[in-house]
């Protein structure tokens, strides 16, 4: 077989895998009725765990994103017009872990929280 055709089938069959991975798949809920599908996202990055000196590295500064721990739970803040440059106008800044500062004294709580990516999971 030539090169060329090798090259050909390879990079075809690297393309096929790329299409297969990033497809969303579905997963029929036995609870539901034939309408009713649950979607499942398939992601090719993986929830990744961080530690405190790790998570400082993402602080939305000199290209990082910028990203924030409450409840050991990640955050992507990068995109969040609030979190500019990895500041928040409350004086917070990212990547570092910010339970107590979003539970009790942010206005808006919690709730915020749920629109943004999570990228992962503080660990001690």
């Amino acid at each position: 077989m030539s090169r060329k055709k090798m090259s050909m089938i390879l990079q075809a069959g690297l393309a096929g895998l790329l299409l297969v991975a990033c497809a969303p798949a579905t997963v029929e809920d036995s609870a539901a009725t034939s309408s009713e599908t649950v979607s499942v996202s398939s992601s090719a990055e993986e929830m990744r765990t961080f530690t405190l000196e790790e998570l400082s590295q993402y602080n939305g500064k000199n290209g990082q994103p910028a990203y924030v721990a409450v409840d050991g739970v990640v955050y992507d803040v990068t995109n969040v017009e609030a979190w500019k440059n990895g500041e928040h106008k409350m004086g917070l800044t990212a990547g570092n872990e910010l339970t107590e500062e979003i539970t009790n004294q942010s206005p808006h709580g919690k709730k915020v929280l749920e629109e943004l990516p999570i990228v992962g999971e503080l660990v001690e």
